[in-house]
């Protein structure tokens, strides 16, 4: 796909110690032996159903790269993600969405994500989870982000609750079939601006916002 037609995959935020770079189908090849190794090998499982990332190889690999396709080419005012590649130290090593549902009416996004498992326990959930929120409320004039996460996903709610998101209740969701406790957290612009950080860089977000039916001034 063109970056010129697809303005989103020059969407780019820079932190001290990663990047998030517009998920480009050459970086997503270069994720392609990490999906194919396995993200989601071993419990507890971090995903909801439906997931590609729990199917077997090489289905695996397809699905996923057709999910992103597809939301890439069915961006619509109701609905939009935005797909980055995690760039640790030059190398491809997850990826980082943001969604809105509804944006121009509530300016809420959500948050998924996920990280080859050799360089997990390492701040690197937590600094690409900052990125994507300075990139929604400095850069897309959000007003609130939420994010879900297992109840024993242990590393995900560390990081909701170490950028100060605060409870939100929990709901029932499936994994691999099976229901399980999903918590969820929300974080207002109020309180991330309270530690809005000075070290976080933005670009090609002017010309992503028309695309994501942002107003001009909003």
């Amino acid at each position: 796909m063109s970056l010129a037609l697809y303005p989103p995959l020059n969407v780019r935020v820079v932190t001290p110690t990663l990047e998030l770079h517009g998920a480009t189908d050459e970086l997503l090849a270069q994720l392609l032996p990490v999906v194919r190794a396995g993200v989601a090998d071993r419990e507890p499982f971090p995903f909801d159903d439906p997931m590609s990332l729990y199917e077997d190889n090489p289905v695996r690999e397809r699905r996923w790269l057709q999910a992103i396709w597809r939301g890439r080419g069915t961006v619509r005012p109701e609905q939009w993600r935005l797909y980055f590649v995690v760039v640790l130290d030059g190398v491809p090593v997850g990826m980082q969405d943001v969604i809105g549902v509804h944006f121009k009416e509530f300016r809420t996004v959500s948050t998924f994500s996920w990280l080859a498992p050799d360089v997990r326990r390492r701040g690197v959930g937590r600094e690409m989870r900052a990125a994507a929120l300075h990139l929604a409320f400095a850069g897309l004039g959000a007003r609130e982000a939420t994010s879900e996460a297992f109840s024993d996903n242990v590393a995900s709610n560390r990081v909701s609750e170490g950028l100060g998101y605060r409870r939100d209740g929990t709901e029932w969701a499936t994994r691999r079939g099976q229901p399980a406790v999903l918590n969820r957290w929300r974080l207002g612009r109020e309180e991330w601006a309270v530690t809005r950080r000075d070290d976080i860089d933005l670009s090609g977000v002017e010309a992503c916002r028309p695309v994501l039916f942002i107003d001009p001034g909003e």
